[in-house]
């Protein structure tokens, strides 16, 4: 169904799903069943083993076993976003943090260590400095993704801890659109592999610009993790989670899946195919209101500061590393009011038509106030060294009429 040809447009529309197979309906249906009947005893043994060995007559076989391990809609899900990020393969979850936590597990034993960038999503951040040191994991963070020195000095410390297996990057960084380098950290990870005889993997979590805007799997990178809640869910209404990369790395993580429970389910998926149709659309429109809403905002009194993408200054580290990686700029940044808690709440709470509310990528427009929501659990310090002040908001723009936003930013600021 799917060739090089094809743009991503066009893949995601079409990928992973043939009306062939489907009593030729136009629209993938919804196959609402927990388990598959077998054809035979001996079709029941080689769709298990191609399942869990990966051998058999059954591999790449249309068979099935029970909708926890796999089903015809996260079949379909998983090809067409294994063909947006141009990867080899994808497992989809149930959630964003349920698809970081299947690598963690998958990769990281206790006395090993893990190095991930700041700043980086509040429940990433709990996952790697709250729950896996628990089980003994070690971990480190940069604040600066464009500098070598910067990342070595994290990789260092890990290594000093314990082995290193895993190097994280957020890239845009939640909420400040930080850039990382990605061809620095799979060389850093080259340069440890060599020396140590253990090769850490490469996870960029591409959330804030979504296979559409950069794909980091043609970057270098290991793995790439979205939340795809986010712009390829894009209503707000539903929850996943998926990553993608080299089949070796992917399929240990679907078998993981298996025992975590944490597979998508098929109306979910049905939801994910026919949002991913329009993914393209979406993200051009809430990307030239951005685009709007960031040079008034640049240019406004009340406005202290600005992280959206396309101002990067030329001659920057960060500006060549986006020139490098990115497609454009996305459609979420963040900005500081003038002042601190006090004025960014009185303008939040000034808001008529911009909704207060975590999350991102949305049709609609949405804003927070990251110190105290997506970021509350991490302390002051650590908010401090990524960048997220008490005067920081977080702006996803979506497809509304950009007047009609701006009309609601500027009478916002004006009660500051």
């Amino acid at each position: 169904m799917t060739g090089p040809r094809w743009r991503s447009e066009t893949l995601a529309v079409r990928a992973g799903y043939d009306p062939a197979g489907a009593a030729n309906a136009a629209k993938p249906p919804i196959y609402m069943t927990s388990t598959f009947a077998y054809a035979s005893a001996r079709q029941a043994k080689d769709i298990h083993e191609a399942y869990f060995d990966g051998t058999g007559p059954e591999v790449g076989g249309a068979g099935h076993i029970y909708a926890r391990l796999s089903h015809p809609n996260l079949d379909m899900v998983e090809e067409r976003l294994a063909s947006l990020d141009g990867a080899e393969g994808a497992a989809v979850f149930n959630s964003g943090m349920a698809t970081h936590s299947a690598i963690a597990l998958a990769h990281l034993r206790p006395g090993d260590s893990v190095v991930f960038g700041r700043p980086i999503y509040g429940g990433t951040n709990g996952l790697y400095t709250g729950l896996l040191p628990g089980f003994g994991v070690h971990h480190a963070s940069f604040t600066d993704g464009c500098d070598r020195a910067d990342v070595m000095s994290a990789v260092e410390a890990a290594l000093a801890a314990g082995p290193l297996k895993l190097i994280v990057g957020e890239t845009p960084a939640n909420p400040t659109a930080a850039m990382v380098d990605v061809a620095l950290l799979v060389e850093i990870a080259d340069t440890v592999g060599a020396r140590t005889g253990t090769r850490p993997v490469v996870v960029i979590d591409n959330t804030l610009l979504g296979p559409m805007m950069q794909r980091p799997i043609d970057l270098g990178a290991d793995l790439c993790m979205t939340s795809l809640t986010k712009y390829c869910g894009g209503h707000s209404d539903l929850l996943a989670g998926g990553v993608t990369g080299r089949e070796a790395l992917v399929a240990p993580l679907r078998l993981l899946r298996t025992t975590l429970g944490s597979h998508l389910d098929p109306y979910t998926c049905w939801l994910m195919l026919r949002s991913m149709e329009t993914v393209h659309l979406r993200v051009e429109r809430s990307m030239d209101n951005a685009r709007r809403l960031a040079e008034v905002l640049r240019d406004h009194p009340k406005v202290a500061s600005l992280t959206y993408l396309g101002f990067l200054a030329e001659g920057t580290p960060a500006r060549a590393v986006y020139d490098r990686q990115c497609k454009a700029a996305g459609s979420t940044f963040s900005f500081a009011v003038v002042g601190g808690e006090a004025e960014a709440f009185r303008f939040l709470d000034r808001l008529e038509l911009l909704r207060f509310a975590v999350s991102l990528g949305g049709s609609e427009t949405l804003i927070t106030h990251p110190a105290t929501t997506t970021h509350y659990a991490i302390s002051p310090e650590e908010r401090a060294a990524g960048g997220i002040t008490p005067a920081t908001l977080r702006l996803s723009v979506g497809i509304e009429h950009v007047d009609d936003l701006i009309a609601d930013l500027s009478q916002a600021l004006d009660a500051i």
